[in-house]
Order: C-alpha cells, then structure tokens, then sequence
C-alpha cells in the first residue's frame, strides 16, 4: 500500500508542479492520501507550509506604484501574504524569462490583453482559474472577458483595465485644432523632424502605419505602403521609447512635441500641469490589460488576491492612481467622476467605440512583421 501511495503522492506533485491541480486541491488529496499510509515525501514540508508571498511582475513607473499603493499594499495587511514585486518594459522580454524558469517562479503578470494571450496559451504556460474564488468578476465588463473566453473556455486571466494608444502632443507647438486636423497624419508631419516620438513596438508602428495609408488595421491590404510609412516615421523620430516612463520624460521635458502615446500616461501628464494634449484618431489603437495567473503558481492565493485587486473600492482606487479605466462595468459599479474623465474612458460599457486588434490575425503575421520592423528600425 505504501508503494501505491508514494507513487499516487509523486504523481499528485507533479500535477501541482506543472498547474494542473490547485494548491487547494493538492493539499487536500496529499494530507488525505499521505495521513493513510504514514507516509511523507522530502517535498511535503516545503509543499503543505503556507504561501507567504505572491510573485507580481508588472510594467512599474506611475501604473504599478498605483497597484502597490492601492491593492498590495492593503492586501498584504489584510492577509499577511506579501506580494514580491518585479517589473518590465517589454512583456516579451518577459515572456522569455518565464519559458525558461521553472513553473511557479514566476505567478501573476499584469498582461497585455488578448494579443499577449494567445502567445502564453501557445506557449502552454496558462492555469485553470476557478472563478467561483474571484466572486467580483461578476462586475467586470463581458465584453471584456469575452475575447480571452474564446481562446481558452476556462479562463486563465482576468481584465483588469484598459486604455488606447492615442496621439499625444505638446500644446505649446501644436494647437488642439492643428492635431485634430492631422490626425494620425501628425506623426508624419516633416515640420516636425528630429521632435517625434514613437513606441518602439511592432503591433504600434504598423498600427499607425495603416491609418496613415488608410487602411483597415486587422484586414492589411499593402504592406509595402505601411513599412514606407513606418520608414517615414523613423526618419522624423528622434527616438523611438520603450517604456512609460521614458515617454513621460522625453514629452515632459519638450525632447519630442508629438508622438503616439498610452493614454494613462499622458493622463498624469495632465494632471502634473505639463502642457500635453491627447488625441484619439480614429481607430486609434485600443489594448485591455489583465491580470494573468500562471502555470505552477499558488491558485488559491492568486485568486484571492485578483480578486481582491478588483473589489470595486480597491479597483477604482488603483484606476484613480494609474490613469486608465477599470474593467468594472459601469452599469454595474458606480464609477467616480475623475474615472469618467480618464481618455478612453467607455460610458456605455458596450466597448464598441474602441478598435482592438485581431488576437489571430496578428498572431498569424506576428513573425514576419516582427522581422521586417527589426530590420527597419536598425535602418534598413
């Protein structure tokens, strides 16, 4: 009996070990199993000790402070369970460090959205979550969930915020009505030269590219027009930025007067007094951010604390501090009126007024366009 129970602990372990069994779950089955038998496995005293802390990473700057500030912070009160916290500017940098760490080094990412989805689904790096543990994901838009749904009926992430990727520019050198005027054309604007910006991202600059060419972002038709654009683009820039927290300082400090922009960031911006101002052309480029629970982590705990990040109080706090809208339905959760202020910000909860992009279609293309924007950009 002691050899079937040892090899039934060893396969339970190595359930838990890959995601397939919650931390909840694993412990139940193993006490039970392990209490019978009077057996104990080198692995047991490490596995049954209770979590105390959860790995976050996250993008940092002005949107993670507001996270820690608002959620972890308080959570970690409540639960004494720490949350360790790491940060990236670039979520397939980070993408890369997961696939070769071990299962559970890494536990909740603050993702972006469906585009980002698919890629840890493919790459088999998704759990199960058991919503029944999240009971505040009844107030999260279903229009958001939706998207993430048809990828995986059981969800491994969930919404939390979203915002656009917009025109920002400098109010002292472009009026709102010049911007408006130009649209997605300001990008482009020679007058400019050696004072724009641009994030340093494929999915952005082919983006931009199409509303430039006029073309329908999900359904590209000339692609030989859109790496023209995104040549023209570069040779205006003055630097292509990588971070939040590089656009901040080159907008603030007047090294660039116009370049696409996160919207939450320009936001705060504002909110310092920096004259910047923000445009949506349209199709401007739309993203939902969600909190993504990996393959390997410690379910239970990732649970309570998404949910506990999405309790409406907790939620709009951190929407507050960050600058970019919840994913709370607004028909169900009264927002504030600096949260009906924030850019992109959708009244209706429909979601409709937003262009988000095709998960499968740039999926589909996402290698050879990666290719070709990583030639471009080192000048070819």
């Amino acid at each position: 009996m002691k050899l079937t129970t040892t090899k039934r602990l060893e396969r339970l372990h190595d359930r838990y070990a890959n995601g397939d069994l919650s931390r909840r779950t694993f412990l139940t089955l193993t006490a039970a199993a392990a209490a019978s038998a009077g057996l104990s496995m080198p692995w047991m005293g490490r596995a049954l000790a209770a979590v105390q802390e959860v790995r976050f990473d996250g993008w940092g700057g002005t949107v993670q402070d507001a996270i820690d500030k608002f959620a972890f912070q308080p959570y970690t009160t409540k639960t004494k369970i720490k949350v360790v916290q790491g940060t990236f500017g670039d979520e397939d940098e980070i993408i890369t460090k997961i696939k070769t760490a071990k299962p559970g080094d890494y536990q909740v990412i603050h993702s972006s959205g469906v585009n980002y989805y698919i890629k840890y689904v493919n790459a088999g790096l998704t759990s199960e979550i058991n919503e029944a543990n999240i009971p505040n994901m009844a107030n999260v838009l279903q229009p958001m969930i939706e998207p993430f749904r048809k990828l995986t009926p059981k969800l491994s992430a969930v919404p939390y915020d979203y915002g656009t990727t917009g025109i920002a520019y400098n109010t002292n050198v472009i009026s709102p009505e010049e911007a408006k005027e130009k649209g997605a054309g300001l990008l482009l604007d020679k007058k400019y030269a050696g004072k724009v910006g641009g994030y340093s991202d494929m999915t952005t600059r082919v983006w931009y590219a199409a509303l430039a060419t006029g073309q329908d972002p999900n359904n590209l038709k000339d692609m030989d027009a859109i790496w023209a654009k995104v040549r023209e683009t570069r040779d205006l820039a003055k630097k292509f930025w990588s971070s939040g927290a590089e656009l901040m300082d080159l907008l603030s400090k007047g090294e660039i007067v116009v370049t696409d922009a996160w919207s939450g960031r320009v936001a705060a911006l504002q909110d310092q007094g920096h004259p910047i101002g923000y445009l949506d052309p349209a199709g401007s480029y739309a993203w939902m951010e969600d909190m993504l629970i990996l393959k390997g982590s410690p379910m239970a705990e990732c649970e309570e604390l998404i949910n506990f990040m999405l309790d409406p109080a907790t939620s709009i706090a951190v929407a507050e501090g960050q600058s970019y809208p919840p994913s709370l339905d607004p028909n169900k959760v009264k927002l504030t009126e600096k949260i009906e202020k924030l850019p992109a910000f959708d009244k209706t909860g429909t979601m409709k007024s937003l262009t988000f992009a095709d998960p499968t279609y740039w999926a589909t293309n996402e290698d050879a366009w990666t290719k070709q924007w990583n030639r471009i950009s080192k000048g070819a």
